[in-house]
């Protein structure tokens, strides 16, 4: 057994890919996350791999059920990327990626708050690159906004960290809550990370401008660290029951009206962070394992879903729907898979989406949050209206655009048949998904009920698609820009700029204007009394000098005889 933690396999093993070329970077960069998994695998519950600093014990290992879920789904993630990013030269892709995956599954088994801050900024500053690699206008107005928020969520961490370790004098990763004032600031800290609600532009600013492959592996890691972060910290707070009933509701509205598609599966992603998040508020065994079972399957069918549409991008240049649509008869591999991904967000029976999504609700309703239920009743149907439906509609079976592009890469349709093989294997059988969740599982997904209220919401769901896309009222896909609640804080700031920009010039004017008033004096005076004609440069008469050497020595003598007397 080796006692070595996963994450750091992939983040040294990273260092090595630029030296590599051809096969044997492929093949080294396919191994990093199997010999991670294997070691992962191995490692009995319990916390291994102490080191001494700052006068505390950092546990840079610590296994346990919740820990090990999130790091096998990482794992996986990462090697699912790893395939569909091979046909790529730019090997600081490659680098980032692994570098960001490996501290990702780092802060997963981060025993203390201050292991947690290193591996979570790192996340930060090695996932900014999957946006730059794009080598847009856009992607690096994008990077530098979406680093200077996550930049942003590990200030607020290192301040609640040094709040609590005053107060307690411990750093250890344990449940939290808010009772504190430092457990408020990394509550903000996990929920700028976990897309709280006004706290959420930043996934829809810059998910979208990375690169086809690099949006595949954004969408796995940064939103459900959070998740794991909020589990592991906030477990049964439950001002975390209504955020999350929120964050299920309020994408809806954006994404029906979204022509990008990425961005409706961003818009989608946030839906999703919201029923983990009510799971998380719950707090109860089922709603905890219902948290963790759905970041699980939300990993993979987001994953084949960014993949599906990512491989249309790579092929056609574009992701609007308003410049897509009949794809399906050159593309028709991708189109299933984007289908498969479909029906798992949309919960259809026998995809992995219905297991995990079902025991969120089942646990809200055994709560009796009847009211929270019936929220995300809804939402779940419109997850399938705005995603499961418009996404795969609009990129391969709407009005045909008239293109007619390759097939995807090999490399990229093998990525996404096993991402899809999962997505069906966990949802047809689900044991094998209950078997790694942090806590033992008595709960069956397949009774009469769960089934057939979730057929009569998917039934009801495509038939007010289809009603509203044959009168006309399904909001037309047009090449535009919409607004989001960030264009008020971004007019503010903008604003703000604007008059701190204008104060510091005119400060700047003013100190200016007195330093060379107070300079062009000086000189004056400088000039006026040692110039040719100054004062101290005149002739001085003998006289005078002897007059004024009297006048001294006498105001001498006077003083000495005062001071005697």
């Amino acid at each position: 057994m080796i006692e070595f933690p996963p994450g750091l396999i992939l983040i040294l093993g990273a260092l090595l890919v630029p030296f590599l070329r051809g096969p044997l970077r492929a093949i080294w960069m396919l191994a990093l996350p199997v010999a991670a998994f294997a070691v992962l695998y191995s490692l009995p519950e319990g916390d291994h791999f102490a080191i001494s600093a700052f006068g505390q014990q950092l546990e840079l290992l610590r296994v346990d059920g919740l820990s090990k879920v999130f790091g096998y789904v990482f794992l996986v993630a990462i090697f699912l990327g790893v395939i569909y990013a091979l046909h790529v030269r730019a090997v600081e892709e490659h680098v980032s990626g692994l570098i960001y995956a490996g501290a990702a599954i780092g802060a997963v088994f981060a025993g203390d708050l201050v292991t947690l801050f290193v591996y979570w900024e790192l996340t930060a500053i090695s996932s900014v690159f999957l946006i730059l690699t794009r080598r847009t206008p856009e992607a690096l107005a994008a990077s530098m906004r979406y680093l200077i928020i996550q930049v942003g969520s590990g200030v607020l961490l290192l301040a609640g960290l040094i709040v609590i370790w005053h107060e307690t004098g411990s750093i250890a990763f344990e449940h939290i809550g808010i009772e504190s004032a430092g457990g408020v600031l990394i509550l903000l800290a996990f929920g700028i990370k976990a897309a709280f609600p006004l706290l959420h532009n930043w996934l829809q600013d810059a998910y979208p401008q990375s690169t086809p492959t690099g949006t595949v592996l954004l969408s796995a890691f940064t939103t459900k660290l959070a998740i794991y972060a909020l589990a592991r910290g906030y477990a049964g707070t439950e001002e975390l029951i209504w955020i999350g009933a929120i964050m299920t509701v309020f994408p809806i509205f954006f994404a029906v009206i979204e022509n990008d598609l990425r961005r409706v599966l961003v818009y989608s992603l946030n839906n999703q962070l919201g029923f983990m998040v009510v799971g998380v508020g719950i707090g109860t065994e089922l709603a905890l394992n219902g948290a963790a079972a759905h970041a699980v399957t939300h990993i993979l069918y987001k994953a084949l879903l960014f993949m599906s549409i990512g491989a249309v991008l790579h092929r056609t240049g574009t992701a609007l729907a308003s410049e897509l649509g009949g794809l399906f008869k050159s593309m028709p591999v991708t189109a299933v898979f984007c289908a498969i991904g479909s029906a798992s967000i949309a919960a259809v029976p026998l995809f992995s989406g219905f297991v995990s999504k079902s025991m969120i609700l089942s646990a809200a309703a055994h709560e009796g949050l009847y009211g929270v239920w019936l929220t995300m009743l809804f939402a779940s149907a419109g997850v399938l209206v705005y995603s499961g439906i418009k996404v795969p509609y609009f990129a391969f079976f709407a009005e045909d655009s008239g293109k007619r592009p390759q097939e995807a890469p090999m490399n990229m349709l093998v990525a996404m048949a096993l991402a899809a093989a999962l997505c069906i294997g966990i949802g047809v059988w689900p044991s094998a998904l209950f078997a790694i969740l942090p806590f033992d599982v008595d709960y069956v997904p397949y009774t009469d009920s769960h089934v057939l209220s979730q057929v009569q919401l998917l039934v009801f769901s495509v038939l007010a698609f289809v009603v509203l896309l044959r009168s006309g009222l399904y909001p037309k896909q047009l090449r535009s820009i919409n607004l989001d609640t960030d264009w008020f804080y971004l007019r503010l700031g903008r604003s703000f700029l604007q008059f701190a920009t204008r104060a510091a010039e005119n400060m700047h004017s003013d100190a200016y204007d007195l330093v060379v008033r107070r300079a062009k004096r000086f000189v004056e005076q400088l000039y006026r009394h040692h110039g040719p004609h100054g004062i101290i440069a005149r002739t001085w008469p003998t006289g005078s000098m002897v007059l004024w050497v009297a006048i001294l020595l006498v105001t001498y003598l006077a003083l000495y005889f005062i001071d005697i007397f």
